[in-house]
This record gives structure tokens, sequence and C-alpha cells, in this order.
């Protein structure tokens, strides 16, 4: 008898401060609101900036992410606890295709739209066929000492990009310090949900103290609430329809190899965080990935990825409910039809969200540690040691190859690394 595609979901009987809540369990409907509210903060940041790097439009692109979320949700079953915001592998072949100067609106928005289409659909016939052939040569192409460094190297990567977005000043420094210091108390003196509530409850804390501080004190920039005041309660984004030629594919399409590699070392981390399996579901998330990006690509919005910083929640608050991911994509839907909710989120001054993302970039980076403990990763083989000493290297100081126009970027580059050096040095493992 096969398997049912959705997951069967039951309500959560544990001790909330002390045992993780699973996947296929389910809190009442306030605390899920509120967690699935953390999950879109966490996401907000990283979501809008992607679509302003590439000229795309940013309210359209948080509507197709939760879209998208939902989406991921149906087509994995529920079996796998993840968010798909925009993706950042697409910024650099976006560019060479566009031209785009990185200023303003992309005129040639239509253009890099075709080839993120054809891209999700190369991206959901390799889901196809994970489902049809199994999951064993990815495993043996991508074993614990590559995937470990992969999810390391997403977040060492962004480290130095989330340390100069705090750095302008010396206000900002010291506020994104104390949001660190926030989320951290949280983390540490709290209990129950609150704990758990980390990061949202952090975020808050940092911006009463950020308000006080500038808006009263008259220390570093006030917090503008103007936009909240002049944005509508309610709009839809402008759309935009794609446009298919062989340059745009050529230059797009093989960022698939980055997302793969992406949403596989998002996929170990999870494994390793959930302590189950899900690695039967992958064929699955991606295909969901793939239908998503394409479908997101049909009416303007960017490509979409399974998203670090929502792993990162999860290491923290060790919810793993799929129901959570569910109602984080309705919270941002709501905030791609509402602009006056946009706006309000948009008051998030940079310095909180910089303290918040070396956060989460810390955790991330802590859960690549984990797939190699997790998997007794033995580091005394010499194979091991220098697969994973160079892909660190490489992702963390953002050592990019190029392949004609193509940029691989750090990650895309480490990722490559990484395969290439394990099947050369360690091919005695895969005799």
């Amino acid at each position: 008898m096969s398997e049912r595609w959705f997951n069967t979901w039951k309500p959560f009987r544990g001790d909330l401060e002390k045992t993780p809540v699973a996947m296929n369990e389910y809190l009442p409907a306030g605390q899920s609101i509120v967690l699935g509210a953390q999950h879109a903060f966490a996401m907000f940041g990283a979501t809008i900036l992607a679509p302003l790097l590439m000229g795309f439009n940013p309210s359209l692109t948080m509507l197709m992410t939760g879209i998208g979320t939902i989406l991921f949700f149906l087509i994995t079953g529920g079996r796998v606890p993840s968010y798909l915001g925009s993706s950042f592998a697409f910024i650099g072949a976006v560019a060479a295709a566009t031209g785009y100067n990185g200023v303003g609106a992309n005129p040639n928005i239509e253009i890099a739209l075709g080839g993120i289409v054809l891209c999700g659909l190369v991206y959901a016939v390799i889901g196809l066929l994970v489902m049809k052939t199994g999951t064993r040569w990815i495993e043996n192409l991508l074993p614990p000492v590559v995937t470990g460094s992969i999810v390391m190297i997403i977040g060492l990567n962004l480290a130095p990009v989330t340390i100069k977005g705090v750095s302008g000043n010396a206000f900002d420094s010291w506020l994104a310090f104390v949001t660190v210091l926030c989320i951290g108390s949280v983390a540490v003196f709290t209990t129950g949900l609150l704990r758990r509530l980390l990061l949202l409850v952090g975020l808050v804390l940092s911006y009463v103290i950020y308000f006080v501080l500038s808006n009263l004190l008259g220390f570093g920039k006030p917090i503008d609430f103007a936009p909240i005041q002049q944005a509508a309660w309610f709009g839809l984004p402008t759309f935009h329809s794609p446009v298919f030629t062989m340059n745009a594919a050529l230059l797009i399409i093989p960022v698939v190899i980055i997302l793969v590699a992406e949403n596989l070392g998002h996929f170990k981390a999870v494994s390793a965080m959930t302590g189950q399996n899900i690695s039967p579901y992958m064929g699955r998330a991606f295909l969901a990935d793939g239908v998503c990006t394409s479908i997101s690509g049909m009416i303007g919005g960017t490509g979409m990825t399974t998203y670090a910083e929502n792993i990162g929640v999860m290491a923290a608050t060790k919810i793993y409910s799929t129901i959570v991911f569910v109602i984080a994509g309705v919270f941002a839907i709501a905030l791609g039809l509402s602009p006056k909710f946009g706006a309000l989120i948009s008051t998030i001054p940079s310095a909180i969200l910089g303290g918040a993302s070396i956060v989460v970039f810390g955790l991330i980076t802590i859960s690549g540690i984990r797939i190699w403990m997790n998997n007794k990763v033995d580091f005394s083989q010499n194979g091991n040691m220098f697969v994973a000493a160079v892909t660190i290297i490489m992702g963390a100081g953002n050592y990019a190859l190029h392949i004609g126009s193509l940029d691989l970027g750090g990650i895309g580059t480490a990722t490559f690394a990484a395969i290439v050096l394990n099947l050369i040095l360690n091919r005695k493992t895969h005799a």
C-alpha cells in the first residue's frame, strides 16, 4: 500500500519548554499565529532585499513567496518544514541577462522572467527525476562532509554583508549589538512559549529601544512613520509577463545547480535538527521549489528557494510544525497585498534587522557543524579534512568563479568545489 501524500497531524501534548514540536504536530491557534508571524519577520529582510538588487517589485515578490510557501506545503504533503523566499542565486545571472545597473526598476525585467521560468521548469524536472529514481545518487554526490560544509558557508558567506550593513555608524553598530543581546536574553533567561519566540520578542524589544533612543532622545536616525500614514490598506502590485530569449536562458538556467545544492544543504540541516529522515521527500521539495519559481516568474516575481533564515528560526525555537509555515505564507500574502502593513514592517531599522541576521546566520553555521557531528564525519581522513577546509574558506571569502558571463558567486563556487573535491579526494569512499 502506497504512503498517503499528506502528513497526519496531531496536537502537541508535550512540555513546550522542554520538548521539540514535531513536523506532524500543531499548537493552539493563537500560538501558531504568533509563531507564523515570527517566521514572516525572519524572512522579510532577505526576501525584500533580493528583488531590490534585481530591480524587481518587492511587494509582488513578497506576495509570491507567501503563495509559493503554501504551494510548497501542498506539493510536499506538509512533510517538509520550509519557507520559500526570493533567491539571491539569481542576482548575478539576472544582471548579466538584462544589463541592470542596480538603480530603480529593471527595464528588461521581462527578459529575466523568461529565464527564471525556464530555470524553474528544469528544477521541477530534476525533482520528478529524484522522485522516480530515489535520492541515492544525490546522497553519493553530496555526502555529509559536503552538505555540512555547504550549510556552514551559507551562514558564513552572508556574514560580511550583514556586518557591513550595521557598521555604517557607531549608533547602528551598537543597536545591532543590543538586538543580539535582546534575542540572546530572551533565549537564555525566559521560559515556555516566550523563549520559543526569541526572535520576534527580541526584535520588538530592540525596536522599542531604538525608538526611545532615536525618536525621543535624538540619537541615531529617527524612525519615520509617515510612509505608514500615506500607504493604502489594500493594493495589488504591478504584474509583468515573461519574454523568452536564448541568451537569458543560457545565463539563468544554470542557476538550478546552485538551487539544488542550496536546497539539499537546507534539507540536511532540517534532518539534523529534527532527527528525522526527510530524504524520501527531497524530490517533492525540488519539484515544489521549481514549480513555484516558474509560477513566480510568470507574473513578475523572483526565483524561489528554501530559506536559511527560517531554518535558523527552527534551530532556535525547536518548533518544526509545518502548519506554522502555512500561517507564515498567509502573513506574506497580507504583506504583498497591503501597502500599509508593508510600510509598517519596512520601518524596522536596518541595524535591528542586521542584528537579527547575525543571530540567524550564526545558527545556520552551527547547523552545518551539527551535520558533521550527527553523521560522525571522520576528519582524521585527509580527504574529508581538505574538502571541508577549502570549501569553508572559499565560501567565507566569497571566492567566485565565472563560466562565461555566469557568476557562480561565493556560495555557488564553494558548493561546486566541495562536490568536485569530494569526488576526487574521497574517490575510494565512492568505489
